[in-house]
């Protein structure tokens, strides 16, 4: 690569959007940390995408690279000891990191909700799953509705995700895991946000099972048209329904493009490994390629770059400059050196 620009300090870098395409969320170098005994964990280190309305992102990585605590931040659900050091979390124009809590608390479920990461498994044993969606009807509608208006919106919200509404009166070790997860979604949808992020939503589930649930997200995304963010280990989920792909790597995104552009040509060695080890069930036969070593300590993360240490691609300057989230072709953004270098072909299991 000739251009060996870096950003530097406090500079914000604009958050890379598809095309001219109006932003319902921009995130802008967003920086989250953890304190523990021992120091700093570095989370989320100077993270900028944009989500455009009615579109949907993933986020995919190994597990530890940020993705959960990006939508924690995003939905302000942190932990106590974790700690905001700087960015923008901008949703339809109103940055939410400046919103108090008694602001965010109506925002969220109205304007942003969440299905959360083993979501089917923290419903309440002792109430009935409508008696946990009607609260949140309740604390959200204004005005209240009265209880036949709110067991019309959830009998509604059942079928749309492909429930028995007869189950509605029912208490969760009724249901099976996959109902569990429909009704959670059912849930989520239940004051219509402009904005929902999943955060694993097949987890534990069976492939029969999983292919159904990421149906129900893809009719309800487009009936109400809102955008939603997908977070995932898993590529091949996050290929089949999403518009957009972030790939993140020790606390910051290194990759970022349509989906279609980022499997025919990841630029990022880090995406081209993972895409390396995934199999497929198109295109030649081929050894699937391992991912090497392990994720960096984020008390300590590798200087510069912090995917050189597992880089086939790395050099001096991967030691010693960080390369800049940088758009390397419409559309595309790039965190590499050598993103030039790396190959049109994946790599297979003798290289």
């Amino acid at each position: 690569m000739t251009d060996t620009r870096a950003r530097t300090a406090g500079e914000e870098t604009p958050s890379p959007m598809p095309g001219d395409e109006a932003p319902l969320l921009e995130v802008k170098n967003l920086v989250m940390n953890y304190e523990i005994k021992t120091g700093m964990v570095s989370a989320v280190e100077d993270v900028s995408f944009a989500v455009p309305k009615g579109r949907s992102l993933g986020l995919v990585g190994e597990s530890g690279c940020g993705k959960t605590s990006i939508a924690l931040t995003l939905m302000q659900l942190l932990p106590n000891n974790a700690r905001i050091l700087g960015g923008e979390v901008v949703l339809d124009g109103q940055n939410l990191l400046e919103l108090g809590e008694e602001e965010m608390r109506k925002r969220r479920w109205d304007d942003i909700a969440m299905v959360f990461q083993g979501a089917m498994n923290s419903w309440n044993p002792v109430y009935t799953v409508g008696d946990q969606i009607r609260e949140a009807i309740y604390l959200h509608w204004e005005p209240r509705p009265s209880y036949d208006e709110a067991m019309a919106k959830i009998s509604e919200l059942y079928e749309l995700v492909g429930l028995n509404p007869g189950m509605i009166e029912r208490y969760p070790h009724e249901y099976s895991g996959g109902m569990k997860q429909r009704a959670v979604i059912a849930m989520a949808l239940s004051c219509s946000p402009k904005l929902i992020i999943a955060d694993e939503p097949t987890t534990a589930l069976d492939v029969i099972v999983q292919e159904q649930i990421l149906e129900e997200l893809r009719k309800v995304q487009h009936e109400f048209g809102m955008s939603v963010i997908y977070i995932s280990h898993d590529i091949a989920v996050i290929a089949e329904i999403t518009d957009l792909i972030g790939v993140m790597y020790a606390g910051k995104v290194v990759e970022l493009g349509s989906t279609r552009e980022i499997f025919a040509n990841p630029r990022h060695p880090y995406t081209w490994l993972i895409l390396s080890s995934t199999p497929s069930i198109t295109g030649p036969r081929r050894q699937l390629a391992p991912l090497e070593g392990e994720p960096p300590n984020l008390l300590d993360p590798p200087p510069a770059c912090r995917f050189h240490p597992r880089c086939p691609f790395a050099t001096d300057i991967c030691h010693e400059r960080e390369p800049p989230l940088e758009e390397i072709k419409p559309g595309h953004w790039a965190a590499c050196w050598h993103h030039e270098e790396v190959p049109t072909e994946l790599v297979t299991e003798s290289r």
